[in-house]
């Protein structure tokens, strides 16, 4: 069964750290590109940053750039989100999804995805 589990929310101080995890089981990710998307309440979900399956391109959306990093790990089957200087309005549930498409470039598109995660909540409050 394939399945995508999120881990590393919580809680943390307006400009603090927490750094994300993707594992995926029942599927390997090194072919797929993977995304990571959020919803805060009573906003639509958007894309927060996604990353090729090579690890050789990354997107990123502009209210992220310069303090979240995404990486992956093959090897460990499972793909990061670093998050630095964290503000209140990164508040929302963290999903990441996977781009069943072989080797395909990645997109900030929730579209494009084909298998989500349950999600992981990320709160930034003083």
């Amino acid at each position: 069964q394939l399945q995508l589990v999120e881990s590393g929310g919580g809680l943390v101080q307006p400009g603090g750290s927490l750094r994300l995890s993707c594992a995926a089981s029942g599927f390997t990710l090194n072919y797929y590109a993977i995304g990571w998307f959020r919803q805060a309440p009573g906003k639509e979900r958007e894309g927060v940053s996604c990353i090729k399956n090579s690890g050789s391109t990354t997107n990123y959306a502009d209210s992220v750039k310069g303090r979240f990093t995404i990486s992956r790990d093959n090897a460990k089957n499972t793909v990061y989100l670093q998050m630095n200087s964290l503000k209140p309005e990164d508040t929302a549930v963290y999903y990441c999804a996977a781009d069943l498409e072989l080797f395909r470039q990645c997109v900030l598109s929730s579209v494009r995805y084909d298998y989500w995660g349950q999600g992981t909540q990320v709160t930034v409050s003083s």
